[in-house]
Parts: C-alpha cells; structure tokens; sequence
C-alpha cells in the first residue's frame, strides 16, 4: 500500500518541517529582518489563517479537473511561499510569504488525504489516510531539529531553503509517479460548507479544533513547564518522547483503525489525552513526564486519522472538504491554544499550572467524543477479501447496526 502513497507522504513531511521549524530560528530571523520575535511570530498566524481559508473553499475547485493537477498547484504554491520566505527582504515580503504557503499546505492536506483514501480498497482506507499525518508528525519530529541544526550552521535562510528542497523533491516524487491518480468529487461552484449543516461533522471539527488547543497549544510551552517543574536537563529528552510519540501513534494507528472502526477508538483518545496531561500536572519526576509526553504525543496525532474516519465514514464523496474543515480548526486550535496559554501566563498562571487547565479543555473534548460516538453509525468491519469485488463494495448497514439513539 505505502507504494501507492509514498509521494503523498513526502508532501505531507515537508508541510510538517515548515509548520513549526520557523519557532527554532524565530530570533534569527527577528535579527535578520530587523523587526521583533513577536512580528515574526504572525508569520505562524498568518500562515494558519490562510492554511484555514484556502484548505475547505479552494480545495474542491482546484480538484475539478484533475487531481495531479490539483496536488502539483498546491506544492507549487507551498514551495512558491517557502522560497519567497527564504529571500524575504523585509518583514511585509516575510508575512505575505508566510500566506501563499499556508494557502498551498491547507489544499495539499485535504486533496492528499482525501487521495490516500481512494487509492486503496475500503478495508485499507485507514491506513492510507493515515499515513498523511505519520508523514505530518515524521516532518515535525526528524525535520524540526535538523531544520535548526542548518540554522545554526548557516543561518534561517537555509532552513527555509531545506523546507523548499524537501517540497520540490516531493512534486518531482508526484510527476513521475506512475499510474493514474483517481478523480475526486469536487466543483467549482460549491465550497462545500453545506457539510457543516451534519450534526456530526460539525462536533468533529469543533472536536479538532479543541484536540488541537489543547495538545499542539500546550506543547508550545512544555520546556518552560518542565523547567518549573525542576526538570531542566530533560527538556531535549522529553520534546523527543511527544514526537517519537507521535510519529509511533500516526504509524501504527492505521490497522487498528481498519480492524476496529472510529466509534471504538473516538473515546479512547480524549481519554488518554487527559490522562497525560494529568500525569504531567500532578507528578514531577523524569520517567513519569517522559511516559507521559510519549502518550500526548500519540494521542494528539492518533486524533486525526480517528477524527477523519469517523467524518468520512458515511460522507465519502464529501471526504476532501470534510478533512479540510477538519485540518483547519485543528490548525487553528494550535494557534488559539498558544495565545491563550501566553495570556495566562500573562495573567499570572505559572508554566507547571498550564497542563491542569489544558486537562479542563481535553475533558470537554472527551464529553464531545463520546457525543459523536453516539451520533456515528455502526458498520460491519471490513475485513481484507479474497474476491475483487469487495474492492469496489461499500460498508453495508444491517438492521442491528443503524445509528444510537
């Protein structure tokens, strides 16, 4: 299966170095633009405004005609806004750099996931589509550091020239894969948004866009949590643990997924969210936080594959702007989650104070879960087949397996 979507996975790694690599070099580039760390830091707003707008009413228009075509724009524009990132001048060429790639990485997400899906059979669909955010979470874990470490030796603008690098080896990846690409629903007249009237579909998003306030905003401060928790020397250990985390969560979450279904596993991943984030509040010593960042690293992951199947799962003609809407406000609960987490420090809230209020927010998000659980619909599990024709086959409803009250 990897065969089929390896060029998709790329992509998906590039656009998770270029979400977060800009934080390791913030105050090179301050220094190099002649402006403030808190200037440059609305590039990262800028980024995930236009990451938000472009992902659920772009992606379907430009999906219209051809889905390659559709996948190449997007990259192109995402390396376009990188390169111009990279040779930015002044802050004003920085910042609007910062929107023609956020613009490209929102379409590339939704039509590469959405893509993933339709290359393989039905009973493969979750580990497909899984692989993009394994591709996201390998980017932002393996990429982040070695972005810094060329950085350090050769200043931002080469950082940004390895994000770009890594995104024309991915389009170059697309053109010359072999074999067609499936075409997907998609119009240029309609954005889509009538999905959102789905009771479902809109807990999902409102749920991702909390999943995302709670577990990417907190991780912006877990060096200064573990500093105030005495843990000084495990800074590099523990951003280590929530990525290796990650990365082992996205990877291996895709067969369970397959073999067990969404409604199973929506629960779960709120709850063990909670569950570190708690450990990392009421405990101080090393081993502990390090379990524990493991496991809020995979959690935060695992939610959006979980999140994606259980939106899709009846909406499969929706898929792409569904898990549009859904990266955005995942994105977006990112940003608001770091806003709201220097507001309270602002306001006096000490850093080892922040994981019990983001446990107020990841048990919010449990109740939610469990709500969308109830509203998702029982299927029969698909199970690998020995006849072709359940390749083409959809999950069928029995009398007992219509949706919970």
């Amino acid at each position: 299966m990897i065969g089929k979507v390896w060029p998709l996975v790329i992509a998906a790694v590039s656009l998770g170095i270029d979400a977060y690599v800009l934080a390791g070099v913030l105050p090179d580039m301050a220094d190099s633009l002649s402006t403030t760390a808190g200037a440059i830091g609305m590039g990262v707003t800028a980024f995930t405004a236009a990451y938000a707008v472009a992902g659920p009413f772009l992606s379907r228009r430009l999906a219209g005609r051809s889905t390659r075509t559709a996948l190449l724009v997007a990259l192109g524009a995402f390396n376009l806004g990188n390169l111009a990132t990279a040779l930015a001048p002044t802050l004003g060429v920085f910042l609007a750099s910062r929107v023609v790639a956020g613009a490209g990485a929102g379409v590339l997400t939704a039509v590469a996931t959405a893509t993933a899906g339709a290359l393989v059979a039905d009973h493969e669909r979750g580990r497909a589509m899984a692989l993009v955010p394994f591709g996201l979470s390998t980017g932002t874990v393996a990429g982040v550091p070695l972005g810094m470490l060329i950085g350090d030796l050769v200043g931002w603008r080469g950082t940004m020239g390895f994000v770009v690098l890594i995104g024309v080896l991915s389009m170059l990846a697309l053109a010359l894969r072999s074999g067609t690409l499936p075409q997907l629903p998609a119009s240029r007249r309609s954005d889509g948004s009538a999905v959102l009237r789905n009771p479902r579909v809109a807990g999902g998003i409102a749920l991702s866009f909390i999943l995302g306030l709670a577990s990417l905003g907190l991780y912006t401060y877990l060096l200064p949590m573990a500093d105030e928790n005495g843990l000084h020397g495990w800074g590099f250990a523990l951003v280590w643990a929530w990525g290796v985390g990650g990365v082992l969560g996205s990877g291996l979450i895709g067969r369970p997924l397959d073999a067990l279904g969404p409604r199973r596993l929506m629960p779960v991943v709120p709850a063990f969210l909670l569950a570190s984030f708690l450990a990392v509040w009421l405990f101080d010593h090393p081993a502990a936080w390090v379990i524990a960042t493991a496991v809020w690293g995979a959690s935060g992951w695992i939610s959006v594959p979980v999140l994606q199947q259980a939106l899709i799962r009846d909406h499969t003609q929706q898929a792409m702007t569904v898990v549009a809407f859904q990266m955005a406000a995942m994105y977006l609960g990112s940003a608001a989650g770091s806003a709201l987490g220097s507001a309270l420090l602002s306001g006096g809230v000490t850093a080892d104070a922040l994981p019990g209020w983001a446990a107020l927010v990841a048990a919010g998000g449990l109740a939610l879960a469990v709500l969308i659980t109830r509203l998702t619909p029982r299927y029969a599990p698909t199970t690998a087949p020995d006849a072709p024709a359940t390749r083409t086959s959809t999950p069928q409803r029995t009398p007992a397996d219509s949706p919970c009250p």
